[in-house]
């Protein structure tokens, strides 16, 4: 067996993933499927260079349908798609981050209120909620 080719269990273990996602990303069209020789399917270098890729735009945020268009993108070096891609992303994930960072200032007052109010009172977690 040659370094750089692998079983579809050993290629999965290449970037710590599981089996079923280099399936799942077969069915979405991210990763191409091997031709069977001998039986079994093996994964080389460039299937690994795109299973890398695929999960890298996925720590950056990057949907699998922007993923797929990247992917795309990284064969013909259109930069310019590529910036508008990732500023798209920077600004939905600037609107996400905003949105977390209101419903966690409006969770830290709910909490201080009922640490506030003690047990004799109703607890203004609850009573918030109840609307």
């Amino acid at each position: 067996m040659k370094k750089d080719s692998w079983t579809i269990g050993q290629f999965a273990k290449q970037v710590d993933v599981t089996v079923e996602t280099v399936r799942y990303y077969q069915r979405k069209g991210l990763l191409d499927i091997p031709v069977a020789n001998g039986g079994i399917r093996r994964y080389g270098m460039q299937d690994l260079r795109r299973l890398k890729f695929i999960r890298k735009a996925q720590e950056a945020g990057f949907t699998l349908r922007e993923i797929k268009e990247l992917i795309g993108l990284d064969s013909t070096q259109d930069h310019h798609r590529a910036f508008q891609l990732a500023m798209r992303r920077l600004h939905e994930l600037d609107a996400k981050i905003a949105e977390m960072q209101q419903a966690r200032d409006s969770l830290k007052r709910l909490a201080g209120n009922c640490a506030a109010g003690g047990e004799s009172k109703p607890c203004a977690i609850l009573a918030a909620f109840n609307v």
